[in-house]
């Protein structure tokens, strides 16, 4: 075990957003679905991810046909020391090698299943596993196209020019004790989240804010920086692009140093 992973083992990811939240540094998460990833050159492509600062490896999606999670956390602990945490779809997509989980409640939506359901399946594996549970209310944002989250999650993304329904939205969730706010605009969006309203949810709660969906440049991952995310997400425009790696790390760098968007 290396002294970074050994730093992360002792100091609970919880604790590590949180503390970047407060010391306003940003973070950079790349999300993997297990279904796209080529596990033959994976490990060069982690050690890619690695030098250009990669802060989180987010590992799951909305629909996995390939079950290989265990496969990808194996790997991202062998090539690198960046967390490992697992985002589900389903309370099948738990693995207890991962270092941590977003436990997602789907906030913005009726579907009692995503709300509450697939949660209390999953609590007790969870428990015995001793992941680190990472409390998360998950908000799907209207992007100007059906997504696969929202399609399989049975749906309604929020409005995307209604920034106050995903602020209440979000203090609902904080109210209710979730740590973590999550704002998606889905795999392959057209559009990211609104500006407008990750500002609204960033005014409204004191959770660490995570942003993805539709970031596919660098203008659009500063620009969510700037409204007030603290995490980006990243996965499908990488999968089309890889050089939007560097472009969005060189974003989130330059956004830390201080330095305006270019």
């Amino acid at each position: 075990m290396t002294e970074t992973r050994m730093k992360t083992a002792n100091h609970k990811i919880a604790d590590l957003l949180s503390s970047r939240k407060r010391e306003g540094k940003k973070s950079f998460a790349v999300l993997l679905d297990p279904d796209k990833v080529n596990l033959e050159n994976f490990p060069e492509f982690l050690s890619y991810a690695a030098a250009h600062g990669v802060d989180f490896f987010f590992v799951g999606g909305s629909l996995i046909t390939h079950y290989a999670i265990k496969e990808l956390i194996t790997a991202i602990h062998d090539h690198t020391s960046i967390p490992a945490i697992l985002f589900p779809g389903s309370n099948l997509h738990i693995d207890a090698s991962a270092d941590a989980i977003l436990f997602l409640s789907l906030i913005s939506g009726r579907n009692p299943d995503l709300l509450i359901g697939q949660q209390v399946i999953a609590a007790p594996l969870l428990k015995q596993s001793g992941i680190e549970v990472l409390p998360t209310g998950y908000m799907l944002v209207e992007s100007g196209r059906l997504t696969t989250v929202s399609y399989i999650s049975n749906t309604t993304p929020m409005p995307r020019n209604k920034p106050g329904i995903a602020a209440c939205t979000a203090l609902a969730g904080e109210m209710l004790g979730l740590k973590n706010m999550f704002l998606d605009a889905g795999s392959g969006a057209e559009f990211p989240v609104p500006a407008a309203v990750i500002t609204a949810v960033r005014q409204a709660v004191d959770t660490p804010l995570i942003v993805g969906g539709g970031i596919d440049s660098y203008e659009k991952a500063y620009t969510a920086l700037e409204a007030g995310a603290d995490v980006i997400v990243v996965g499908n425009g990488i999968e089309k692009n890889p050089s939007l790696l560097p472009e969005v790390a060189a974003s989130v760098k330059a956004f830390n140093n201080g330095l305006q968007a270019v």
